[in-house]
């Protein structure tokens, strides 16, 4: 495919793709989008819990969307069902949660290889954060990645649970990503690089990069910018969009050929 037939294509899907439509009840972002809704006095999409008589702050949105990306990798009914299992640890009040202080820490499988001792970890960087700070926002990619995820700093990874968060708190699509914070211009943000995004721009040429480091989400970004000026992310749905469209069919795994040993007759 041409670069311009690739260009073209990108901003059709992307355009298709960005509505609620695709991702209610499919996506994390049903998660952070629920307490978003409350926090502006709409109606609730999902049968979610509403607690009676809390006010719902900005930074329950946040908790919501930090747990929720950290959580957001393998197969999407699991993410779903674990992702609410720790919004039922909190009782669906992020922020009092985190601020009480008191989180299950536990040896034992929230989700995957994620313990109920790492989202004690990150509820309790974020009580530390939120006592001196009122929202994420001024944090960069790395920051959130050492002083939340309690990770260590490089510039090299492609941070794709952060980057996907920043998305849903960035871009004011009218749709799907909620575009609470002002501070960030759309143009800035990278695309959350996962296997889907990487093996989709791989087939299509956009990078011909094998590493899934922060220069191959970078170069892929930069590619998308020109389908969407100054909203590069937009080529996230387009790009998920085509791998749902054009799936990959599977090679048939081959099967080992056995040696038969030949057995000599002395009889």
């Amino acid at each position: 495919m041409e670069k311009s037939e690739i260009i073209k294509t990108i901003a059709r899907l992307g355009c298709e793709y960005d509505t609620i439509s695709h991702f209610r009840g499919k996506d994390p972002i049903i998660f952070p989008r629920h307490f978003y809704l409350l926090f502006n006095a709409l109606p609730p999409e999902e049968n979610f819990p509403v607690p009676d008589s809390y006010k719902v702050r900005l930074q329950d949105i946040e908790i919501a969307g930090i747990i929720a990306a950290h959580l957001a990798w393998g197969r999407r009914a699991m993410i779903l069902r674990d992702i609410g299992r720790a919004m039922n640890e909190m009782h669906w009040k992020p922020y009092e949660y985190v601020m009480a202080g008191k989180y299950r820490n536990e040896d034992k499988s929230l989700h995957r290889t994620v313990k109920w001792s790492e989202f004690a970890m990150i509820c309790g960087n974020l009580r530390k954060y939120y006592t001196a700070h009122q929202t994420l926002e001024p944090l960069t990619p790395d920051q959130i990645r050492v002083q939340i995820f309690g990770q260590k700093s490089s510039l090299k990874m492609p941070n794709k649970k952060i980057h996907m968060f920043r998305r849903w708190m960035v871009r004011n699509d009218g749709a799907v990503d909620l575009g609470l914070w002002k501070t960030i211009s759309p143009a800035d943000l990278i695309i959350p690089l996962d296997v889907h995004v990487h093996d989709t721009a791989l087939d299509l040429g956009i990078t011909d990069r094998k590493p899934s480091d922060y220069r191959t989400a970078k170069e892929i970004t930069d590619f998308c910018a020109q389908a969407f000026p100054g909203d590069p992310c937009k080529g996230d749905y387009a790009l998920f969009a085509y791998s749902v469209e054009n799936p990959k069919t599977k090679k048939p795994k081959k099967l080992k050929k056995k040696t038969v040993k030949s057995s000599s007759n002395t009889n």
